[in-house]
């Protein structure tokens, strides 16, 4: 009989499998737990306010409909709460509902329950301003600078701007009360905005409150109160008040001095008299949305209304906002029957020569030109 004692068959390891498992759902639970506490920590802070040191007023608007899901968004990408997902689910755990479309003022350093119950309470139907300020519109921007000024220096936002130029129920409101100043305004085709060239460039005061609207229909009240006094001589002049300010705006930019741009407007003048584009880089760097740009023999062809290079004529409108010296100048052109037709200007010396013919503007463009490069 043969003795199997010392030939036994090894049994598996059970007690380390097991130490295995037990460590694998240790850590588990520890990182379930960790995962959860930092969730709870994280939740406990984004009911609290973001910045409570932050008492910056933004200005949020709320569309309509807005579901609590869409306001969070909006309240976190304005940086108004840190979450709103939180938000979300704080006004849903405590009953808080209809809440109203508008703008509102509020704050990085507001709770979440005192940013409900002002929601609740409803907003304007446009912005406004929450504090006393100052904004200026200088000569020679248009509107889309303007637009960021206007962000840069009051609660309203750049989109907020755009879009009341776009408004075209308050624009036909501005044009009922000012009809002396925007009633060809409102007749010209094509144009990018009715009321560029119609914001008068200057300082204006922003009170508590004042709406974006308000602030809007200053400017352009401002440019009728400039414009009054010369409404008869404009229509003498045989021009459009569109056409006229159209003339303004491209001599508020390509203008040095008020003798050199009442040249140039006769130059401009005397080229609308026989049929001949203008051909301004100034339209062209409008057509294209640029403000300064080298252009390119491609840039001068871009199919645009505003090319005067291509186009003859005025255009659809302005190109910016003049500035009451432009506005002279063309009420009052200089040296027109010398039939001036080209103007070059030495960008170092900031001298203006004006010639007849293109020949005669080339010779001055390689005489004087540090870049012998056609204006």
């Amino acid at each position: 009989m043969s003795n199997n004692s010392n030939q036994r068959t090894p049994k598996p390891n059970r007690s380390l499998g097991r130490r295995i498992i037990i460590s694998v759902i240790t850590l588990i639970v520890i990182l379930a737990v960790t995962i959860g506490f930092m969730g709870y920590h994280f939740f406990q802070e984004a009911l609290r306010p973001l910045n409570p040191q932050d008492t910056a007023v933004k200005q949020v608007h709320i569309p309509l409909g807005a579901s609590n899901k869409q306001i969070g968004s909006i309240l976190q990408n304005n940086k108004i709460v840190k979450s709103g997902m939180v938000f979300d689910y704080y006004v849903k755990s405590n009953n808080m509902a209809n809440f109203r479309a508008g703008y509102y003022q509020l704050t990085p350093a507001m709770s979440l329950k005192k940013i409900a119950v002002r929601l609740q309470q409803g907003g304007t139907d446009q912005p406004i301003q929450s504090t006393k300020g100052k904004l200026l519109v200088r000569e020679g921007l248009n509107i889309d600078q303007i637009a960021k000024q206007v962000a840069a220096t009051t609660d309203f936002s750049e989109h907020d701007f755009i879009s009341l130029m776009k408004d075209k129920a308050f624009i036909r409101q501005l044009a009922k009360r000012y009809p002396q100043l925007l009633a060809s305004a409102m007749k010209s085709q094509g144009v990018r905005y009715r009321l560029e060239g119609y914001l008068y460039p200057a300082t204006y005061e922003v009170k508590k409150n004042t709406s974006l609207k308000a602030l809007v229909e200053q400017m352009v009240a401002k440019t009728n109160q400039v414009l009054m006094p010369y409404y008869p001589k404009i229509k003498k002049s045989k021009m459009t008040l569109q056409e006229f300010m159209t003339l303004a705006s491209l001599i508020e930019r390509e203008g040095v001095n008020q003798t050199d741009r009442r040249k140039m407007a006769g130059v401009f003048l005397n080229r609308i008299r026989i049929n001949m584009p203008i051909q301004s880089d100034i339209s062209v760097l409008y057509a294209i949305h640029r403000n300064n740009k080298t252009l390119t023999a491609k840039d001068l062809q871009v199919d645009s209304p505003y090319n005067l290079y291509v186009n003859a004529g005025f255009g659809p409108g302005p190109f910016d906002s003049p500035s009451i010296s432009s506005i002279s100048a063309v009420l009052h052109p200089l040296d027109r029957s010398k039939d001036y037709l080209y103007f070059f200007a030495n960008t170092k010396t900031q001298k203006v020569y004006y010639s007849t013919t293109y020949a005669q503007h080339q010779e001055q463009i390689a005489k004087h030109s540090p870049s012998k490069k056609d204006k």
